[in-house]
């Protein structure tokens, strides 16, 4: 039997829970040597004064399951916010259960709530399941669009270019 599925903002405590869970994803992701942040880093940065970055929890009988980072941004086009939602992980023992959903339910309530205009996220093209579960939802690739990145000294070089 399936007990409630409650969703929260995080809390500083959860801070360890959150780094357990990023690093799951990590290895979900066949990253598992990429996380380089710690406890501080996610203290400092989702917890701090005029964090840009926020956190939910997904608890199943008080026993966090997943979790979910996100952040505003903003569409020039729609003249409007946007909710991105950086990473949703739910554990793979708790998944099919219905978490996934809640924690997309409560991000998309929050997106309308803040008269956000689009909600969005990026998924890796091979993670099948994700893609499934995105599509069920009504969610639509949008494949027009390349990501790029600038990152680490490739960042820093150019910041400091002529």
């Amino acid at each position: 039997m399936n007990t409630a599925i409650e969703i929260r903002d995080a809390k500083p405590s959860d801070a360890k829970t959150i780094l357990h869970f990023i690093n799951e994803l990590a290895i979900y992701e066949k990253e598992p040597d990429a996380v380089k942040t710690d406890e501080q880093a996610i203290l400092n940065t989702l917890f701090c004064d005029g964090a840009t970055a926020h956190s939910l929890i997904c608890l199943q009988d008080g026993e966090p399951i997943g979790f979910a980072v996100f952040f505003y941004n903003y569409s020039t086009w729609l003249g409007k916010n946007g909710l991105y939602l950086e990473d949703l992980y739910v554990s793979p023992d708790s998944r099919g259960n219905g978490a996934g959903k809640a924690i997309m339910k409560e991000l998309a309530n929050r997106a309308i709530s803040k008269g956000c205009g689009r909600f969005e996220w990026v998924v890796l093209d091979w993670n099948k399941p994700a893609i499934d579960f995105y599509n069920s939802m009504g969610a639509e690739p949008q494949n027009e669009w390349i990501i790029y990145r600038l990152t680490g000294q490739a960042l820093i070089d150019f910041a400091n270019k002529d």
